[in-house]
């Protein structure tokens, strides 16, 4: 996190802040509707982790009908956690409401208390695609654990309604949790009704064209499948079955294809044992999905990713290794996305392992300086940062150890540690408000 940066987050919660038996620490990730933190207990319970992930639900100050839109998310996230508990759905602790007058935009915020993970399988195809769009490394495994998430979910009663790689949560032992439950719908006989909201890239050809009723929009388990279908072609191929550059062109395709005006042309990068599965997942309407249950695939999907052997891709060997060490959780928890990326590339990630770096421009573009020790001068001691004299500082990335005891970086409008202006936890990174003429900067311990 980075102190003063504001306006970054759905729901910005100061650094320190305390809720129940808990103190905000950096954030993980946001959404449209909510923010997650990582947090650590501060208060005696034993029976509560030491870590956890709060997730912020701003359904406090809000319009009339904005409340009850944000409350009807919250009740259908809290009644998914509260009624299942299964391995891989990502299990919620507590449930608590912000009581604070004195923060208006976080009074009256459901706080749900999570399990923490340590990244997700979208930030995990980021990484491969920094490096070369591709299959993801150990991909057939996550996909087996995703379909059993699936098919948990779907037995228990409840259809996901935006199942999607950013809601597939990677955890620290390499295993796979289902989560992010605000759109779940429970069903009702054949059907359930959900929100009029779903991510197009991952919405079944009849929620593109159906109607929004006094309840929501009718959806089945048929259109997880879909979403896993799409979501399986990726993670094997690295690209999206439908044609088109954007989102937009993409769900154009998707509607003819459910129309009958196109026909499905699976990546021949598909491995072979996933073929018919994907090809069943993505049938064009859910009368002809119906059949596939998640259920029905579970053993499909478990005997092809025995049977699966990645096919050998050139990469840069050093980056390879991280992303494989990814899906083992040999790396875990950074980021706002809750990934590290690779050094060595472009912007922020230029700046070398173990160092504190600011940059001349936004998004960490510019011109850089970076250390690996506290500088009490910028201008006069070794390593000095010219351009800071005259220009400010727009953005800063804190690539310190974690196990370092002093892994937090403050930052001084003066030399000699005078004048602290701002401070980011480890591995925060992004861009400063105001105007940050900084002169010195030190390791502490915290922020």
């Amino acid at each position: 996190m980075i102190e003063e940066s504001g306006g970054l987050f759905a729901a910005p919660v100061p650094h320190g802040y305390r809720v129940g038996d808990w103190k905000v620490r950096q954030p993980l990730a946001t959404g449209a509707f909510g923010s997650v933190y990582l947090a650590h207990r501060v208060g005696p319970s034993t029976e509560l982790p030491s870590v956890a992930a709060l997730k912020f639900l701003l359904t406090g100050t809000r319009t009339p009908r904005q409340l009850r839109h944000y409350q009807d998310l919250v009740r259908r996230e809290v009644e998914v956690h509260r009624s299942l508990e299964r391995p891989r759905l990502i299990r919620m602790f507590q449930a608590l409401v912000v009581d604070d007058a004195d923060l208006p935009e976080l009074d009256g915020a459901t706080v749900l208390v999570l399990e923490r993970a340590a990244s997700s399988l979208d930030a995990l195809i980021s990484l491969v695609t920094l490096v070369a769009p591709g299959p993801v490394p150990g991909g057939p495994a996550l996909l087996a654990q995703v379909c059993e998430g699936l098919a948990d979910l779907h037995d228990a009663g409840w259809v996901h309604g935006d199942l999607k790689p950013g809601n597939v949560l990677l955890m620290a032992d390499g295993s796979v949790r289902l989560g992010d439950f605000n759109l779940a719908a429970e069903m009702e006989g054949t059907h359930a009704y959900a929100p009029a909201f779903s991510t197009p890239d991952y919405s079944a050809p009849e929620l593109l064209w159906s109607e929004i009723g006094e309840r929501g929009r009718l959806i089945r388990p048929s259109a997880d499948v879909w979403a896993f279908g799409i979501m399986a072609h990726l993670v094997l191929t690295g690209a999206h079955p439908f044609p088109g550059g954007t989102a937009a062109a993409r769900r154009d395709a998707v509607r003819g294809y459910g129309r009958g005006a196109e026909r499905l042309r699976l990546s021949p990068d598909l491995p072979e044992p996933w073929r018919p599965i994907v090809r069943d997942c993505l049938a064009p309407s859910h009368e002809k999905r119906a059949a596939h249950t998640s259920a029905a695939l579970l053993p499909r999907v478990t005997a092809a990713a025995a049977a699966t052997t990645p096919r050998p891709r050139r990469r840069p060997p050093r980056l390879a290794i991280v992303a494989a060490a990814l899906v083992v959780g040999a790396i875990t928890g950074f980021g706002a996305a809750g990934l590290r990326e690779p050094p060595g590339l472009t912007g922020y990630y230029r700046c070398p392992e173990n160092s504190a770096c600011f940059f001349a421009e936004n998004d960490g573009k510019g011109e850089m300086c970076s250390w690996t020790d506290s500088s009490k001068d910028w201008a006069g001691e070794p390593g000095r940062c010219a351009w800071a004299l005259t220009r400010p500082v727009k953005s800063v990335f804190n690539n310190a150890n974690e196990l370092d005891p002093y892994h937090a970086l403050a930052f001084y409008m003066e030399r000699d540690h005078q004048r602290r202006k701002g401070c980011t936890s480890v591995h925060a990174q992004g861009n400063l408000s105001g105007t940050y003429k900084v002169l010195s900067h030190q390791w502490i311990t915290r922020c």
